[in-house]
């Protein structure tokens, strides 16, 4: 087929992370910047309480997008998997059955969210300046969950086959047409977040019609046809398998963000704004993390299904350090000059001063998610998604939550924002014990099928 499959198993790991891990961090970023644009235009042209609508509004598609790319992990494991242990002739089935998939969950997500948007936005406490726009950015945004699924689908699968590059490419047409109808719905219609969510939910639809016109014009390995899409029972049990420990750790982690969101919506308008632009930077700072977790995954799913376990383990320590050097720079950004971070959205006086202490508390995080965000790729890729679901939902719950409302208590604003780093070494230090116990091993390939022939 035209577009190649790339062997993640063999030569430099070096420099095959570095490359496979670039078009990605490329791509995460500038999936980032969906919400951070809306959040940007709308400062300009409104005001706070447009602001925290967008913040609110963009936090709660962040856990539907956690959702999403915990299920479609799931779908990149198994292609990877079968990539390794050169069973290519099972990726076609696999994928049919992810888009599938995909569609029926993006049809079920739409309706209850869309329906449920009222007493969501009621129980996460949102001030009564801002419920209208909030409500309207997230019922439009509702609307477009099915293209965000599918998408991400287009793009799991090319990673599970190593290619990280042609996500990157339909990501970057779909930013582009993002921006400017942020500035046409929100600068000239002054439609407000709600205009800001149909920018975003126009250009991802884009997005997935661009990728799947591409992947048809070349000689992929699946055909598009209405006959592919079936769903394979087999295939569907084990992408959910190992995709809904992940998606259950992300969604039940974002939730948690919620949880504190709604804290700090007691404290007003202004310390909701403060959270919300700090958050935005927060996750740029994150994205070489998260990027190479996504590249391990994809690496240690090929190196697992080729019956590789030591090279699979040498990637997550690679991965590591090249995480660490990206966050390093983000830390000390916010640690030298917050303000310049708070200033990068306009906010006025106010907003800055309550965003200040937050930020420099969390920016801890950035370098112990560099440990974090890496270890969960390679627990992912192993298959060991439900370790890895165990460790996140303990780390957040037992620790991050009871210290957010201990902390926050007694240090303010600067209490909220250490309970993340402090969570994430807890995470660390159960990661580590499963890592020596070497009990991933035995969880390696997630069917016979899959095992390298002899």
């Amino acid at each position: 087929m035209q577009i190649a499959a790339r062997d993640l198993t063999k030569g430099s790991i070096y420099q095959s992370l570095l490359l496979f891990a670039a078009p990605f961090l490329l791509a995460n970023f500038i999936q980032a910047l969906y919400g951070t644009v809306d959040m940007i235009v709308v400062g300009w042209f409104t005001d706070a309480a447009g602001i925290t609508a967008v913040s609110i509004g963009s936090q709660i598609m962040v856990l539907v997008n956690s959702m999403v790319t915990g299920i479609t992990m799931g779908g990149t494991i198994l292609i990877a998997q079968y990539m390794g242990a050169g069973q290519e002739h099972e990726i076609s089935r696999t994928i049919g059955t992810m888009f599938t998939l995909f569609f029926l969950i993006g049809l079920a997500l739409t309706v209850l969210l869309f329906g449920g948007a009222s007493p969501l936005l009621i129980a996460l406490q949102t001030p009564t300046e801002a419920f209208p726009d909030t409500m309207a950015y997230t019922r439009i945004a509702a609307c477009g969950v099915i293209f965000t699924l599918l998408y991400n689908g287009v793009s799991a699968i090319l990673r599970g086959m190593g290619d990280s590059v042609r996500p990157l490419l339909f990501i970057s047409v779909a930013c582009v047409c993002n921006v400017l109808l942020d500035l046409l719905f929100v600068g000239v219609f002054h439609w407000g977040p709600g205009g800001a969510a149909a920018a975003t939910i126009l250009s991802q639809a884009l997005s997935m019609v661009l990728s799947i016109l591409y992947l048809r014009r070349r000689d992929f390995v699946f055909d598009f046809k209405l006959q592919s899409f079936r769903l394979s029972g087999s295939k569907a049990r084990k992408i959910i398998r190992l995709g809904l420990p992940i998606s259950l750790q992300s969604t039940m982690v974002d939730i948690s963000f919620l949880i504190i969101a709604a804290v700090v919506n007691t404290f007003g308008v202004t310390a909701a704004a403060a959270v919300g632009i700090a958050e935005k930077f927060n996750s740029f700072a994150m994205l070489p993390a998260s990027a190479l977790s996504g590249a391990i995954a994809s690496m240690v799913g090929q190196n697992i299904g080729s019956g590789q376990p030591e090279r699979a383990r040498k990637v997550l320590r690679i991965g590591i350090v090249f995480s660490l050097i990206g966050a390093l720079g983000f830390f000390l950004w916010v640690q030298l000059s917050p303000e310049s971070v708070m200033l990068l959205f306009k906010a006025d006086r106010e907003v800055i001063e309550a965003g200040l202490d937050y930020i420099r508390a969390f920016s801890f995080d950035f370098l112990l998610v560099a440990f974090v965000f890496c270890m969960n790729g390679f627990y992912n890729g192993c298959g060991c998604t439900v370790f890895s679901m165990v460790n996140g939902l303990l780390a957040t719950f037992l620790v991050r939550i009871p210290l957010v409302f201990l902390l926050g208590n007694m240090l303010g604003m600067f209490g909220v924002g250490l309970a993340a780093p402090l969570a994430s070494f807890a995470s660390i230090v159960l990661g580590y014990w499963y890592l020596f116990t070497g009990r991933w091993k035995q969880q390696g390939l997630i069917s016979p099928e899959a095992a390298p022939a002899a």
